[in-house]
Order: structure tokens, then sequence, then C-alpha cells
């Protein structure tokens, strides 16, 4: 009788241990889809102490990964099936294809939400050059005939750079991960974009301080001061829950670094316009999150730092688990910015990492906010009223990265809420009905149905990736 009793006990107490390490059982197993047992987040995840978003800007997945091998790239390239389009150019009276531009500088075309509509051109992805001479032609209007003479004679809306020009970042696609179905979050340009990255939403607020007030807005939500979208000089108040409230709320350390310099993006339909000075103490286009309530109100203002901060936190082992990454002008790749000078200043800030004890929990994602006007062949997936928007480039870069791998998933910047949330917060999502602090939005973009899990682009299992350093000024052929 007590063998038995001690038997019932040992039994008791393995099942209990079981339960403590989340072993699924045959009965939880039966109890979901096959989606989404494979869907489920490893628990791995939780290697990844540190999470880094850098955000570029202003290119499309073709213009710098579109005859990249075995991603899905320009029809009739590098092996890519089909045949390569020739999009018209009524300025001309014939039609231009793809073509390997080895400029640094380049231009691009307008990037609001109706020139979003234009490119796609219902599903024909064939007016990107209607669209760029359109934007060329109103810039020569509002700009003097230097700034206008800076616009080249062929549209290089059409032009795409490879590893001669980015070799870099193509390096970083062949030892790390490589998303060739990254889609804009909003189909529009920075500021909605910026939005999105922090919050999961684009809106305009009707009254201060009121959440419930806010509706969604593709295009036009409230400008910073001082950006010429903001004809009224007041500032912008994002009522609406982001995600450095629930970070906050689970005493989970975030920063939002951003790098001195000028913004170039420009609000409403103008493509291009004068740099507005950026810094980390007031907010912008790029540096939205001064402007959000509940930043304010959780006294979480210093924590948008200047890049130097970032720095410094890798040399002190005090990375926080959650860091944005923003450039200023001269290194965005924001055109007409150069996009040597911007991997230049992105290879810096890898190096630093892997350079640091931090490299061996870190995920790295690094993006670019929108599209900027460049040729992509893919149409991109209706999710609701605002995304998404055209495909921009995107690399996982970690230890625990699967090396050489890319993924095919249909991804936004959602999902990296969707990665941190499941990482730092317990999959708790900037949901109105859950989060305890209720806003007006119409759907939770980390649950969209559609929408991949970054976690399949890691191994947790695997042998850590060593330090990948990289020359801050490669050769370029």
């Amino acid at each position: 009788m007590r063998r038995a009793c001690g038997i019932l006990v040992a039994v008791l107490a393995l099942g209990a241990l079981l339960a403590s390490l989340e072993i699924p059982g045959p009965s939880r197993a039966a109890s979901e889809s096959p989606a989404a047992l494979a869907n489920r987040t490893p628990l791995g995840i939780h290697k990844i102490r540190h999470v880094v978003i850098i955000m570029q800007e202003n290119r499309s997945f073709d213009s710098y990964f579109g005859t990249y091998p075995a991603a899905d790239g320009i029809p009739g390239l590098a092996g890519n099936p089909g045949s390569v389009p020739c999009l018209p150019d009524p300025d001309r009276g014939h039609c231009i294809r793809p073509y390997h531009n080895t400029n640094a500088t380049n231009f691009g075309g307008p990037h609001t939400h109706a020139s979003a509509m234009g490119d796609i051109a219902g599903g024909r992805l064939d007016g990107f050059i209607v669209q760029a001479e359109a934007g060329k032609a109103k810039a020569c209007r509002q700009f003097a005939a230097p700034s206008c003479s800076r616009h080249p004679k062929k549209p290089d809306v059409m032009g795409y750079h490879d590893g001669r020009e980015l070799p870099n970042y193509w390096g970083y696609a062949g030892q790390f991960v490589l998303q060739d179905h990254m889609f804009e979050a909003d189909s529009s340009w920075s500021l909605p974009e910026h939005l999105f990255l922090v919050s999961g939403w684009s809106a305009r607020c009707a009254k201060v301080g009121d959440p419930m007030s806010c509706r969604s807005a593709v295009q036009s939500p409230d400008s910073p001061r001082g950006n010429p979208g903001n004809k009224t000089k007041k500032k912008p108040d994002y009522a609406w829950t982001d995600l450095t409230y629930l970070l906050h709320l689970y005493g989970v350390s975030w920063r939002y670094y951003v790098q001195a310099g000028g913004q170039p993006d420009c609000a409403d339909d103008q493509m291009f316009c004068a740099p507005v000075p950026q810094n980390s103490w007031t907010e912008g286009i790029w540096n939205p999150l001064p402007s959000f309530d509940t930043v304010r109100d959780d006294g979480q203002l210093s924590n948008v730092e200047g890049l130097g901060h970032f720095f410094t936190a890798l040399e002190s082992n005090a990375l926080p688990a959650v860091s944005w990454v923003v450039p200023g002008d001269h290194d965005s790749e924001h055109p007409p910015s150069s996009v040597s000078s911007g991997q230049s200043y992105v290879t810096g800030l890898i190096n630093s990492i892997m350079r640091s004890p931090e490299w061996s929990s870190t995920a790295i994602f690094l993006s670019w906010d929108d599209w900027g006007g460049f040729y992509d062949h893919v149409r991109p997936p209706t999710v609701d009223g605002q995304g998404y928007g055209l495909r921009v480039p995107a690399l996982v870069i970690s230890p625990y990265a699967r090396s050489g791998y890319i993924d095919h998933q249909i991804l936004s910047s959602d999902a990296y809420l969707k990665f941190i949330e499941d990482d730092f917060l317990d999959g708790q999502r900037l949901d109105p009905a859950t989060d305890s602090r209720p806003d007006s939005r119409p759907d939770v973009r980390e649950n969209a149905p559609i929408l991949g899990n970054l976690a399949k682009d890691f191994n947790f299992n695997q042998t850590p990736l060593p330090p990948f350093i990289l020359p801050l000024h490669p050769a370029v052929s």
C-alpha cells in the first residue's frame, strides 16, 4: 500500500512537472488544429533577449533583391520565371524594362496612398513610370530649375541594384535570412508606416486624449509640428495604444534611438521638400513616439534617445529588450540619399552589435519603411482598409537565424510586434478587448490570418552563428 501511494505521488509530481514545462499532452494537441500547432511559438524564442529593429527608407524589394538567387524577384531575370516586364512610358511613347542601375544616388517616385494605387494599377503593377513622371512634373513646378534638374532623364524607378552595389546587404542575405514577401503595413508614406511600426495602426483622433475618437488614416494622420503637412502648427495627439504601453506595463525595457540630422520625407503628395531638422527630443515623421499619450503618461519620453546612447548601451552591456533605430536623412537611403552611405551606416550598427556581448541573445530585424516609388512586381494582398502596401526588403540577422534561408511567408512590420509580444509579453496583443487600454482600432493586425510568424526564421536548436563582421566601406564593382 505504501509503495502504491509512493508511485501515485511520483506520477502526480511528473504530471505537474510536464505541465510546468508546457509540453502539450494528447488532449491539448487534439483540441488544436494542425495550423495552430504549426504556428505555435517555440519556447526557444526566449533565447532572444534583445530585439533591434533597424528601419531604413524608401526601397522596394525588387529594387534591392530583384535578382537575388531563388528569391521571388523580377520576372525573366536571374532565372525567375516569366517574361521581363516592360512598363508604359507615355512621355516617351514606348515602354521601359527593369535595368541594372549602378548609381548610388536615386530619385524614385511619389509614395502617397494615391501613388501606391497608381503604381499597383488594379493589379497590373504597371503604373510606376506614369507616377514617377507625374511626381517629377509636380516637383518641377514647385521647385526652382536647379532642383528640378537633379532628376534623371530616364526614370530610375525601373532601376535595380544587386550585390555589386549592395555587397553587405546581399552578404547578410546569404549568411542569415532574407524575407521576400515583406509588405509595407500601410499602403502609403513614412509617417503612417512609422506609426504602424510602434502601434500597429495609423489614425487621426478627433479629441485630444480620447483613444475612442481615433479613426483609421491611411494617408493623413496628424503630422508633427514643423512638417509641411501640419498647417495648424499644433502638436499632434496620438491617443491610441502603442507597444510601449504594454512594454512598460510588463516591465520590459525599450528605447527608440534617433540619429540627428534631417528628415527628407515630405507630407501629403510632395515628392521633394526641404529637410526638416530631426533629433530625439522633438516629434517627427520618423520619430512619432513623443506624440503618443501613453509615452507621456508613463513618463517614458526620456526613452527616446540620440543614436550615441545605442552605442553606449552596447559598450556597457545595457542594451534594452526592445530597440528601434531610425536614421537621419544622410544615412537613410531615402532618395536622393546615397545607398552606399546607408549601407555603411547599417553595417556600422550591425558590426557594433556583433562585437558586443549582446550578440549572443539578439535578433536584428532590418527593413525599409516603404517602397519609395520603385518598381516591384508583386501585387500586395489586402488586409483591411490600410494595407498591405508594396513589398520592401527585409532581413533577419541573429545567431539563431536560419543561415541562407529565404522566407516566403507573407509579412509586414506587424510581424515585428507579434514577435516582441510573443517573446516578452506572454503573447498579449495590442487588442483593445484585452490590453487594459481600449481604443477604436478596427482590427488586431498581429492576429491577421494572412500574417506569417517570424519565429519560423529561427532555429533555436542550432549552434549559434558567429559574428559576421563586414567592412564599413566595401568595394563596389
